[in-house]
């Protein structure tokens, strides 16, 4: 290659010509107010508009959050993604959407542990800000949880998926739901049946959501826990990060002696549901990533124990 060529160096327009050379321009006439109040402000216009609104807001809003856990770690940083709404009457033209935002920043500024009790105050002042009688927030979160091999005693980390929905209306206060998708092991009990040896196995996708009583304190029950333990505990085998030989060994033969279809999950799930105090109404799903077939295995319950 020419020596000349190399040591040749390319001669580029300045960035304000290469800008306009990709369109942009120069800026035009501003006529229109610069100040907030002498603004037109078309979401606060007053007129019959046809229909009130049942949810108006902001959605996939990702913001670091705390969260507490009963199991390790106790207290943990991770991102909450949210939705904030309220109604709106026939009347109003909208809502101002960045009043959801201001409030999220003002509660992260005094540090945001994301907590039932946390929620409620925050749902409600949401309302009041927006001047309308409801709002509603929810916000899902990845969930960390310290699991050791059965066996070996070795410590990784699992997660699952927790949702917490706050619902608050000046007349008739508050209502909380909360839910938890967790992954197990489930072994095919027909598959045992039939075969001279072995069995299929697959991963187990659970998911609860239960609607919690009025006298429901975090303080004395971690509800994701209480969920987790719920799907687990009925699985064929728990999910491990951390698995020896003699710990692989425990939790295969551990799914050989407990085989499960996806409708005996949901059932065995729901049962423990049922007895547990704070829960009044609940769904549970599973969906079963079928390891020898291409589709997934599905199973859904839904109960309310107020209608007994």
């Amino acid at each position: 290659m020419n020596q000349t060529n190399i040591n040749t160096k390319k001669q580029l327009p300045s960035k304000e010509d290469r800008h306009k050379l990709f369109g942009s321009v120069d800026p035009g006439p501003r006529t229109k107010p610069i100040e907030k109040d002498e603004m037109a402000d078309l979401q606060n216009s007053r007129e019959d508009f046809l229909f009130d609104l049942d949810a108006v807001g902001i959605s996939n809003v990702k913001h670091p959050i705390r969260i507490y856990s009963s199991k390790k770690p106790e207290m943990q940083t991770t991102i909450g993604t949210f939705r904030f709404a309220s109604s709106i009457g026939k009347g109003s033209k909208g809502t101002n959407m960045s009043r959801f935002t201001e409030q999220l920043e003002r509660y992260h500024n005094d540090g945001f542990a994301v907590d039932i009790t946390t929620l409620k105050k925050f749902t409600k002042e949401l309302a009041d800000r927006l001047k309308q009688e409801d709002a509603e927030v929810e916000v899902t979160y990845p969930w960390f949880f310290e699991r050791r091999g059965p066996f070996s005693d070795l410590a990784g980390m699992n997660h699952a998926d927790a949702t917490m929905k706050v619902s608050y209306h000046q007349h008739t206060g508050f209502d909380v739901e909360v839910s938890l998708t967790g992954k197990i092991t489930t072994l095919c009990p027909c598959s045992k049946e039939i075969s001279e040896y072995s069995a299929h196995n697959q991963r187990g996708n659970v998911t609860m959501s239960v609607r919690l009583t009025e006298d429901f304190d975090e303080n004395d029950m971690d509800w994701k826990e209480a969920l987790l333990e719920a799907a687990e505990s009925n699985a064929s085998a728990r999910i491990h990060p951390v698995l020896k030989r003699p710990d692989e060994k425990a939790v295969t033969e551990q799914a050989y002696e407990n085989p499960r279809f996806v409708e005996d999950i949901v059932r065995l799930v729901a049962a423990d549901l049922y007895e547990l105090p704070f829960v009044e109404r609940f769904y549970v799903a599973c969906r079963n990533e079928e390891s020898i077939h291409l589709h997934d295995a599905i199973a859904e319950v839904t109960y309310d124990k107020t209608e007994e």
